[in-house]
């Protein structure tokens, strides 16, 4: 017989040693445990091999809904003290102390779908042209370029930074970005994104990269060499600062705003989905409750019957 607490000390014995698991991570994992082998006793369980589906199952609903006196736990908490509770009967299973993984059927809950937040058109122009204006400023005129692309062509902030001076094609209007798991694409740019970039390019980039060792990156910082993501974070506050745009605003705000635009503005969603590089189409619909919601509240206010 193996009782619940022996198991658990033996798995977080095997998560520290073999596994190396960082100590926050098992600290976070000893209280989730030690919770799990809370109700465990009060369900009068004193041997692993006793459990049940149905006892990591109410578990899972005694933390969503605050059982044994506790506050209930957000979406992301409950989610980790199942992934702790699946690992213990995983290792449990493996290491011969039971016959049956009981918790494998067990799933975390899934976490609420956010919608995107889309800057309206007029804040997207005012964020994209509160940098570049001064000729000596190497880096405005940068950034301006950098955030034309982003929210030309609804592009990850990764792909961005990760962008050659090649990879643009002035002449057919287009770049080339790598997307997740090395798949490319083609995407197309609009003529003001190209112009930023055409002033990057002759009035900035040449500055930039005379301090460098050469590099056929795009995007440069001031030592020359390829721009970084938080660099590109940090250039994206400070327009947003002085364009005085509220909120928090995030590269993937712009990302957000470009495909919730174009459906505005009547787009396939399918065509939405070959912009932004979404594997499937069910990962793109998410903006579509963005326009109805927009189409909801003009409707509300412009219908004269809306609110009778």
């Amino acid at each position: 017989m193996t009782t619940p607490a022996s198991a658990v000390r033996l798995y977080l014995d095997h998560l520290l040693v073999e596994r190396g698991t960082a100590e926050n991570t098992l600290a976070s994992y000893r209280r989730d445990l030690t919770r799990y082998l809370e109700h465990l006793e009060a369900a009068g369980v004193t041997d692993l091999a006793e459990v049940t589906e149905r006892h990591v199952g109410d578990f899972l609903v005694g933390l969503r809904t605050g059982a044994g006196g506790r506050a209930p736990l957000a979406t992301a908490s409950a989610t980790r003290a199942v992934v702790a509770v699946r690992g213990l009967h995983r290792f449990a299973l493996a290491e011969g102390i039971v016959a049956v993984d009981v918790a494998r059927e067990v799933h975390p809950p899934s976490p609420p779908r956010r919608l995107p937040k889309a800057l309206d058109v007029a804040t997207v122009d005012r964020l994209l042209t509160a940098r570049g204006g001064d000729a000596d400023d190497l880096g405005g005129i940068r950034d301006r370029a950098l955030l034309e692309l982003l929210y030309s062509t609804g592009a990850r902030i990764s792909e961005a930074v990760g962008l050659d001076v090649d990879d643009v094609d002035a002449t057919e209007r287009s770049v080339r970005l790598a997307g997740k798991g090395g798949k490319e694409r083609i995407v197309p740019i609009g003529r003001p994104a190209l112009a930023a970039l055409d002033a990057y390019r002759v009035r900035a980039r040449p500055g930039l990269a005379a301090r460098g060792r050469g590099t056929p990156a795009l995007f440069l910082n001031a030592r020359g060499a390829r721009l970084s993501r938080q660099s590109a974070w940090a250039s994206l506050r400070a327009a947003a600062d002085l364009a005085g745009v509220a909120g928090d605003v995030s590269p993937h705000t712009l990302r957000h705003s470009f495909a919730t635009h174009l459906l505005d503005g009547g787009a396939d969603l399918r065509v939405v989905q070959e912009l932004l590089g979404h594997a499937s189409v069910t990962t793109t619909q998410i903006y579509t409750q963005v326009t109805v919601d927009t189409l909801r509240e003009v409707f509300a206010m412009a219908h004269p019957r809306a609110r009778m």
